[in-house]
């Protein structure tokens, strides 16, 4: 199976997005909600929390797991892929969200200007400066965090007024360190719930990206190039949602980020 994980229900419009894309293969969603949210915690416990998702998707039978989280991403990723994967799961690949973002990024913008909104440890990683930059040296990249989205989000306050303050604050936040911002990369996996009120707040000519078509696209490629995971494989079109805490507001959450009903399973990290 591929498997999903975030630290909670923003991952599950990456998932969304790549069953569009790719919906002949079975998934293996896991979200750590009781242990959400990630963006505040401290580097250690990102990484531990991340390893032991990845690791109970690997026991749950996934061969390929994708961080769904840009803050798992940031923080946690590399030291996955350098320190656990070759000594303990060779065979196994786990791959982030955030260098995928940063491969299109020359693409997005005209003025080459380019904001980001995340968590405040994606801002304090400072990963998407340094991919970024990697791939276009001329990029100007501001990146802000946005504390208030996630907690609203989660809330159900998709078109309160207050999520529209906290947008028009974060806006106004955002100009302030450059006029000349262009394009808005939606940096954390929840902000896409409420992509279409970030659009009617910004200014006409910002171009708003979200990750969830982006990480289709390079998955899909990545298969391409890797035959032998692809060969490896399920197509039995499964999908399986895990969850670390099951009560009735996550499920209504989950539900409502995954645009149907899910029927989530309770694990133990």
């Amino acid at each position: 199976m591929i498997g999903i994980f975030d630290s909670g229900f923003g991952g599950l419009t990456i998932l969304k997005a790549v069953e569009k894309a790719l919906p002949q293969y079975s998934y293996l969603y896991l979200g750590d909600n009781k242990r959400a949210p990630y963006g505040c915690r401290s580097d250690a416990e990102i990484y531990r929390y991340t390893l032991e998702g990845v690791e109970a998707l690997f026991a749950r039978g996934a061969r390929l797991v994708i961080l769904a989280c840009n803050t798992s991403s940031a923080v946690a990723l590399r030291k996955i892929q350098q320190e656990v994967l070759p000594f303990r799961y060779p065979h196994k690949r786990v791959l982030g969200i955030i260098i995928p973002t940063a491969e299109e990024s020359d693409t997005f913008s005209q003025t080459k200007h380019i904001g980001v909104w995340a968590t405040e440890a994606t801002v304090q990683s400072g990963v998407y400066e340094r991919e970024m930059l990697k791939i276009d040296p001329k990029l100007r990249i501001t990146t802000l965090p946005c504390p208030l989205l996630v907690p609203l989000i989660e809330a159900g306050s998709k078109s309160s007024d207050a999520i529209k303050e906290a947008i028009n604050v974060y806006i106004e936040a955002l100009f302030e360190r450059d006029t000349a911002i262009d394009t808005l990369i939606l940096g954390c996996t929840h902000y896409p719930i409420i992509e279409d009120e970030i659009k009617s707040l910004l200014p006409t000519h910002v171009r708003v990206i979200a990750q969830g078509d982006i990480i289709a696209k390079k998955l899909a490629a990545y298969l391409e190039r890797h035959a032998d995971m692809e060969t490896a494989l399920s197509i039995q079109m499964d999908r399986v949602f895990l969850t670390t805490s099951a009560d009735e507001e996550v499920k209504r959450i989950a539900d409502s980020f995954y645009g149907e009903r899910v029927g989530l399973e309770m694990v133990v990290l």
